[in-house]
């Protein structure tokens, strides 16, 4: 039985994200690579992998109610894709409790028999919006606060949903979103380019399309050989598209040596957590201010670099105010004789909308991660300019 066998697969991945700390996007494929699966076993262990990671804790509520006591990982694991099936995917109760049963050890097999059987006839009778939508609590707190209760709720929502997969006219896969933001930075034929956070590469690669001259700069070297792998794939030689490990707080480049210079920082990532599902697990409620700090220190480097009358662009995968209009508004008021580019000028998608200074793309407007943009053109030779990190 393929489905058994996919069920099975399922259990093991989230076992090892569960107990062990693996990455569903990496330990996923890995384990599907060995399993023998057909593809359409594939895509359903897949959907059970994310979704269930996903729907965590909800799915843990509803398991308490029922299962006392502490829980083999692989007992937990399964009851959690049986109750994913039960209550989520709204999968028949014969269909997925007899299914479930099959793929843990004989002895626990009573158990989750049981608990899946009560679970399939439980009311919701949910005890928080955290645990209807499964985010931890900080996570439905900080969005209400930042974006207001019907735009956080929509994008809790949105975020619950399994991520679109986006192609670009070269083949490569890339959210829609991330798409825009390439292109906002207006790279053209014969400039010379700089994507300061680079890797894994999607970025960069788009712009050198445009016929730029494109350095591509991560500051961990084994990232940076993501970007190497995209562009080979993508047949870019290192005259157009250029990989560099180096530290973007402190970049080892001439001073006002590129036409644009692209900074998609690190962030929290609280917009791209459809596309990340077990990111919402991971991050601390410390992470927004925590990461704000190396943002601005990486928009303040970054300005450095600009030619004059060059744009700079800054962009986050996520949706606090900390971490957008904050860092923003920071370095506008820091860097006198800078201009900052209108929304308008940007040439940005409908779904963005105004957001401070910049524009606000929320993961239920498009179907896409949810993200922030900025950018400004710095002062013309000869401009006067105050504050920022020149290095």
């Amino acid at each position: 039985m393929p489905r058994r066998d996919a069920r099975r697969t399922a259990v093991e991945a989230l076992v090892r994200i569960d107990r062990d700390g693996a990455y569903a996007n990496l330990v996923l494929p890995k384990l599907l690579a060995k399993s023998g699966l057909p593809d359409r076993d594939r895509a359903f262990a897949t959907e059970l992998v994310y979704g269930t990671t996903r729907h965590r804790r909800a799915c843990d509520w509803f398991v308490d109610r029922y299962a006392l006591g502490d829980l083999d990982p692989t007992v937990r694991a399964a009851l959690r894709i049986g109750t994913y099936q039960l209550r989520v995917l709204g999968t028949p109760p014969h269909a997925a409790v007899s299914a479930t049963v099959e793929v843990v050890p004989r002895k626990a097999r009573g158990l989750v028999n049981a608990v899946l059987r009560k679970i399939a006839d439980a009311e919701d009778a949910w005890p928080s919006d955290g645990v209807r939508l499964s985010y931890p609590d900080w996570i439905v707190e900080r969005l209400t606060a930042d974006l207001g209760h019907d735009r956080a709720h929509a994008a809790l929502v949105s975020m619950n949903s399994a991520a679109s997969a986006t192609e670009r006219d070269d083949g490569y896969i890339q959210d829609q979103a991330s798409q825009w933001v390439a292109a906002a930075v207006g790279a053209r034929a014969g400039e010379r380019v700089l994507d300061l956070c680079a890797a894994p590469g999607g970025k960069a690669t788009a712009m050198a399309a445009t016929g730029a001259t494109v350095v591509a700069s991560d500051s961990r070297v084994g990232r940076v050989g993501l970007v190497v792998d995209n562009a080979a794939r993508l047949h870019f030689d290192r005259g157009a598209l250029q990989p560099v490990a180096a530290d973007g707080t402190a970049p080892p480049f001439a001073a006002h040596a590129f036409a644009r210079v692209l900074v998609d920082a690190p962030c929290s990532g609280l917009g791209s957590l459809r596309r990340r599902p077990d990111a919402r697990w991971r991050i601390d409620a410390a992470a927004p201010e925590r990461l704000a700090l190396l943002q601005a220190r990486l928009l303040g480097a970054a300005a450095g670099l600009v030619t004059p009358g060059g744009r700079l662009v800054y962009s986050v995968c996520t949706l606090t105010v900390a971490e957008t209009t904050s860092v923003a508004d920071a370095f506008t008021a820091a860097h006198a004789g800078w201009t900052t580019i209108p929304v308008e000028d940007l040439a940005l998608d409908p779904a963005w909308e105004p957001w401070g200074s910049g524009a606000l793309l929320l993961p239920q407007s498009a179907a896409t991660d949810g993200m922030a943009l900025f950018a400004w053109t710095a002062p013309a030779a000869g401009g006067q300019e105050q504050g920022g990190d020149h290095r």
